[in-house]
């Protein structure tokens, strides 16, 4: 088969709607390599950066409740910063860059999605609209 490990996909196609921050960035812990007493992070098994992981609710309508809240994992060397919240909005608009999706079969035996990234940042604001000669629309 030609697909192996993650596959590559961007943000606007996982969150076409946006998403945002509804928890902490938490370092993720390698169960299987922790003992007793003794914590081991995950790191990347390609590229050896550490792991951690963010709770994001996916802001489009039509999602299930039960399915609004995923979580994002973040290859990192250092903890991700959050972008800063907006005035006025409960929760924090956030972007991911360099996003890819591991399918994977859960405990209940259904097809799952491990969604990682390699940025978390604050959305751009949209770009001037442009008119049909190409100066910016005012607005």
């Amino acid at each position: 088969m030609a697909i192996q490990g993650p596959i590559p996909i961007n943000f606007d196609q996982v969150f076409p709607h946006g998403c945002y921050i509804v928890g902490e960035v938490e370092q993720v812990k390698d169960f299987d390599a922790s003992t007793n007493g003794r914590t081991v992070f995950a790191k990347d098994k390609t590229t050896g950066e550490l792991v951690w992981q963010v709770a994001v609710m996916d802001a489009d309508p039509a999602v299930k409740a039960g399915q609004k809240t995923v979580a994002v994992k973040i290859l990192s060397p250092v903890q991700p910063v959050p972008p800063p919240s907006l005035p006025g909005l409960p929760f924090t608009p956030v972007k991911f860059d360099g996003m890819s999706v591991t399918p994977y079969v859960s405990q209940a035996g259904r097809l799952a999605y491990s969604i990682r990234a390699t940025l978390m940042r604050s959305p751009r604001a949209a770009a001037p609209a442009k008119s049909a000669t190409g100066k910016d629309i005012a607005a």
